[in-house]
């Protein structure tokens, strides 16, 4: 009988590569179109989510978390889980991946797809906002298609930033969010915000911008006057246009339209900068298809290993 793999999160992280699972991004994107559905189940204060997808060709995944906000008074994480991928050819389960680990790898090697074809090639100061943990993924995804860049970091907390600065020495503290953005080449946001933080009055010809951090229809990290200003991006119609406040309120109110959205990653030949002053942004919405196609990636390297 075979042994189906549980690849934990240390021994899983140790064989991946962030410019090789970009490319395996680009690579699932080619595939026919993913079918994705999420299911919720509650138990006050408790959730279990399941989102799923499948892409033909490629395989299944059901992506399970686990929210348990009384954990933390116990000194265990609020979120578990794990990812079940299954085969394409006979739908029998392939392998059992962490939670975290594809979370992590998911989140910050969907945004550096954006980077690494929008952004100018020659950028140099990265600003991270916010300093929680999809920041210092940030970090790393980043530094692997830009080794020279140097980094900031701006957090609503001086003593979260500086949480991080003392895990990366190489990444300096801002103070002034404004002065901050007028001075990045990069810009990769990642906050709880539900007001925005960063104005398009700031942006500075050549910029990009990742969004992360909303993810609710009520959250947003940037103004009506940076879309209007950027040429803009999403990593997938599905998972943000009808769903994240960033692009939802925007849409309803007629801040922008519908065809001020250039594309998503199915039309991955319209990531492309035109000039190196323009700015572009990248709303990152995530998505089950993208959990498959990181588990893919991880189960492939994982394979070549053993």
């Amino acid at each position: 009988m075979t042994t189906i793999p549980i690849i934990p999160f240390e021994a899983g992280e140790k064989l991946l590569d962030w410019i090789a699972l970009t490319d395996a991004f680009a690579q699932g994107h080619m595939l026919p179109k993913a079918e994705i559905a999420d299911t919720f189940l509650y138990r006050t204060p408790d959730t279990l989510l399941n989102r799923a997808a499948w892409i033909d060709g490629l395989g299944l995944a059901v992506k399970s978390a686990t929210v348990f906000p009384g954990n933390s008074a116990k000194g265990k994480p609020n979120v578990n889980g794990g990812v079940s991928l299954y085969s394409d050819i006979d739908g029998t389960l392939e392998a059992i991946v962490d939670f975290h680990l594809v979370t992590k790898w998911k989140t910050a090697g969907d945004s550096l797809l954006a980077a690494r074809r929008l952004a100018r090639p020659d950028a140099r100061r990265i600003l991270l906002v916010g300093a929680g943990s999809v920041a210092r993924a940030l970090h790393a995804a980043y530094s692997a298609a830009f080794p020279k860049a140097t980094f900031t970091v701006w957090s609503r907390t001086r003593a979260s930033s500086e949480a991080l600065a003392a895990l990366l020495p190489d990444v300096a503290i801002a103070d002034d969010l404004e002065a901050a953005v007028l001075q990045a080449e990069i810009i990769g946001s990642a906050t709880m915000a539900t007001e925005p933080l960063i104005k398009g009055a700031w942006l500075q010809p050549g910029q990009h911008l990742d969004l992360i951090g909303a993810y609710r229809p009520d959250m947003r990290e940037v103004d009506d006057e940076a879309l209007q200003r950027a040429r803009l991006f999403v990593d997938s119609f599905d998972t943000t246009l009808g769903h994240i406040g960033e692009i939802k309120i925007p849409l309803e109110t007629g801040a922008i339209t519908r065809d001020h959205i250039i594309a998503d990653y199915y039309d991955l030949g319209a990531f492309i900068r035109t000039s190196d002053d323009e700015i572009t942004i990248c709303k990152n919405g995530g998505g089950a298809h993208l959990d498959l196609m990181t588990s893919r990636y991880i189960l492939d390297r994982w394979r070549a290993a053993e």
